[in-house]
């Protein structure tokens, strides 16, 4: 029962680590609590997926399975009011939305990505992983780990039918998603004290697309309570994703008064809400909580947290998926060279850390900027000299890049409206000022 490198978990993170190991002839086993297929949110993905997918060549099993393909996003906000500013063009409503063919992407040679039903898409990736030559288990509930040396960690898992098992490698992933259970176990996990989100979501059939102008595109929908908005993904021809995100405060207790909160959110959409109600709901309602949070560290010796067992942040740019999957991109080539070295200390992974915290922190303050001031987001995706720049981070191209200019531009700009009350954009302010981003609260 040895292997070289042992993971936790078979979703994106863990088949795209079980993949590029397995490739690599890296003898590993992911360990799956769970029974693939099974549902899942986090269905709509940004193009650097494709460059994961084109290293494991996976991409032709995507096009197989007919996912719908995702050419763009747009979000859309209840308010039409015109703002003027001085420098600023005058902005008719808050609406924006890009194609992802406006930006060329180094490595990605298609103009789409993909909206993807994860009930099947994860199971299509785990057994991707095990065509590789990962070996894997499904069912397998890993409950204890013990870093025996500096060369060996034991890994405690119940198998099917209840039989424990122990397994010995050199190196283990924690992938084991928002179970973040090596983070729990390490008491290294903190709570985002601003980004405190829960979610309802379901699936409709038949909704009708048409009455927005892209169909195929990912809609988010902001809806006129505090730090709160609506999903919309295509999942195949008739189905289509609904989910409401929203702040823990604003999240009702009971089931039936959140059912009660997501109609109440829709129907401050007029349009949106005449043709769900016209639609038939597929599934019943799942909710989702404590969406963000993060690691003290992601990396240890013996030891490296990707993925959701990483950090998740706010999804309102749908970059989870990606991130996951990049997240074991980069951190394969750390194990890869820490095992020809017999090295499987901290320092090895360091590669990795560096990139995917500075990944991931421009992704968190990508979306704080939204969230404080939605209207600067429009500005900036519709000026000339901005407009590539944004859809670089909505691609997921934001790894290499240690200080964005576009980060500092909006920065700047919305210190600016705070530190106003007279300022043209103050009324506009979200309630998540720029001092609420300051600091991490210990789980």
């Amino acid at each position: 029962m040895e292997a070289d490198v042992i993971i936790i978990g078979g979703g994106p993170a863990g088949s795209a680590m079980g993949s590029y190991l397995g490739k690599a002839g890296v003898s590993c086993i992911v360990f799956e609590k769970e029974k693939f297929p099974r549902p899942h949110v986090g269905e709509s993905l940004v193009p650097a997926s494709t460059r994961v997918f084109k290293d494991l060549g996976f991409l032709p099993k995507m096009k197989a399975a007919r996912f719908p393909k995702k050419y763009g996003a747009a979000w859309t906000t209840h308010n039409t009011d015109s703002v003027y500013h001085h420098g600023f063009e005058e902005l008719t409503d808050s609406d924006v939305d890009i194609r992802f063919d406006e930006r060329e992407q180094a490595g990605v040679d298609q103009n789409y990505t993909y909206h993807v039903d994860r009930g099947l898409f994860d199971q299509l990736l785990l057994e991707h992983a095990e065509e590789l030559g990962a070996t894997v288990y499904q069912e397998a509930d890993v409950f204890h780990v013990d870093f025996v040396s500096k060369e060996r960690v034991e890994v405690k898992v119940r198998l099917k039918g209840n039989e424990e098992k122990t397994f010995g490698c050199k190196i283990i992933v924690d992938a084991s998603g928002r179970h973040t259970f090596m983070g729990n176990k390490l008491k290294i996990k903190v709570k985002d004290p601003v980004f405190n989100q829960c979610a309802i979501h379901t699936w409709f059939k038949d909704f009708d697309r048409d009455i927005f102008k892209d169909g195929d595109f990912i809609y988010i929908h902001f809806i006129p309570v505090s730090n709160t908005w609506l999903w919309q993904i295509p999942i195949n021809d008739t189905t289509t994703s609904f989910g409401i995100v929203t702040q823990k405060e604003n999240f009702p207790s009971t089931p039936e008064k959140r059912e009660e909160f997501f109609w109440d959110c829709v129907a401050t959409r007029p349009k949106l809400n005449e043709a769900l109600r016209k639609a038939k709901q597929e599934r019943p309602f799942t909710v989702e909580a404590d969406y963000s949070y993060a690691m003290t560290e992601l990396v240890k010796d013996n030891l490296i947290l990707i993925g959701d067992a990483a950090r998740f942040v706010d999804p309102i740019f749908s970059s989870g998926v990606s991130v996951a999957l990049n997240s074991a991109r980069f951190a394969s080539k750390d194990i890869l060279h820490a095992l020809k070295t017999k090295n499987y200390s901290a320092s090895s992974f360091a590669e990795y850390d560096r990139t995917i915290k500075n990944g991931v922190n421009n992704w968190y303050n990508f979306i704080k900027m939204y969230y404080r001031l939605n209207v600067l987001f429009t500005f900036f995706a519709t000026q000339k000299k901005y407009r590539l720049d944004v859809i670089k981070f909505l691609q997921g191209d934001v790894y290499d890049d240690y200080n964005p200019q576009l980060l500092t531009e909006m920065d700047k700009i919305i210190s600016e409206v705070e530190n106003n009350p007279k300022h043209v954009l103050h009324g506009f302010l979200g309630n998540l000022t720029s001092k609420a981003f300051n600091v991490f609260k210990k789980e």
